[in-house]
């Protein structure tokens, strides 16, 4: 278990710790190995792209109790360098790394215009904000012109950070996750009902 952020919900819970039981197969340790150690490296974000994300990161899931934060920015590079989307897209959005691109700069547009600095300059306060200003619709930048500035924030932003942080094992711990259900399964779905090696949550 990641010891330096401690799962209050799930007391004791660590699913690596299933690694050598009939939870894991090879396939799933090998998948789990990758998103372990094999972290990507920036190929398609610019620096200073890379910095400005990794910064609204910082903000959308901030994890103060690790020491080394669960990577997602490298994950959203790897995605983008891919062009791997969900298989469609919003009819007013602009494709996949046209959105991407042209949505970080009209984030970093977004802070100059109301707080005179750019994003990564900014304080938390500041910067959490510019994402509530973004999140309510009130974006003023015209950076976002064929951009909806809230469906950027909650489709690209949000949503996929939230995804590649629980796409990591160790975020697992946190919601009680037993991993994938191949090759054990899972056999106890009623309500309020749970394998035997599945997390137990705190009352």
């Amino acid at each position: 278990m990641n010891e330096d952020a401690p799962s209050a919900r799930f007391p004791g819970y660590d699913v690596l710790a299933k690694w050598d039981s009939p939870s894991f197969d090879g396939i799933t340790r090998n998948t789990l190995a990758a998103r372990l150690d094999d972290v990507p490296p920036r190929r398609w974000l610019t620096q200073d792209e890379w910095d400005l994300l990794d910064a609204i990161n910082a903000r959308l899931l901030p994890q103060p109790d690790r020491a080394q934060p669960i990577p997602i920015t490298p994950w959203i590079d790897a995605m983008l360098h891919d062009d791997r989307g969900e298989g469609y897209r919003h009819p007013d959005m602009p494709p996949l790394r046209a959105a991407w691109r042209q949505g970080l700069a009209a984030v970093d547009d977004e802070a100059r215009r109301l707080h005179d600095r750019p994003f990564v300059r900014l304080d938390a306060d500041a910067q959490d904000a510019v994402l509530h200003a973004l999140e309510g619709g009130r974006a003023v930048s015209p950076g976002w012109q064929g951009l909806d500035a809230k469906r950027f924030f909650i489709h690209h932003l949000l949503k996929t950070a939230a995804g590649f942080y629980y796409a990591h094992p160790l975020a697992w711990n946190e919601i009680g996750f037993g991993g994938p259900a191949n090759p054990r399964g899972y056999v106890r779905l009623g309500f309020d009902s749970r394998d035997p090696w599945e997390a137990k949550e705190a009352r």
